[in-house]
């Protein structure tokens, strides 16, 4: 069984997001949410958001039959795409102006069964 889930417009570059998913890929879920628990990155709480959702779309996913237990899925697949960036202009010396990139990123995480 496999699930995935899609953040999108993360306030936050994708070079700083790929520092956390960069510690959790491959990891049991389990231990995946305790090393996003205890991060102290803020984007850290976007990414435990996400990585929850996936779990739960694997387990709704799953039929009657065959149940699906949290701690047999493992982060399968976890990538940080760059996302549109908002131009901002800061006004310098003699009316001159600088642009300001507030970079974006998308989130996408994949858990999957242990067995697979």
């Amino acid at each position: 069984m496999e699930a995935r889930a899609v953040l999108k417009q993360i306030g936050v570059p994708a070079t700083k997001v790929r520092q956390i998913i960069d510690h959790i890929r491959g990891k049991p879920v389990e231990e995946a949410l305790g090393i996003l628990q205890f991060s102290p990155r803020p984007v850290a709480v976007a990414v435990e958001k996400t990585l929850k959702s996936a779990i739960a779309n694997c387990q709704n996913k799953a039929d009657e039959d065959a149940t699906v237990d949290a701690e047999e899925l493992v982060v399968k697949t976890i990538f940080a795409d760059e996302a549109r960036d908002l131009k901002r202009v800061r006004p310098r010396a003699r009316g001159a102006a600088d642009r300001i990139r507030k970079r974006h990123s998308h989130l996408t995480v994949v858990v999957s069964d242990e067995h697979n």
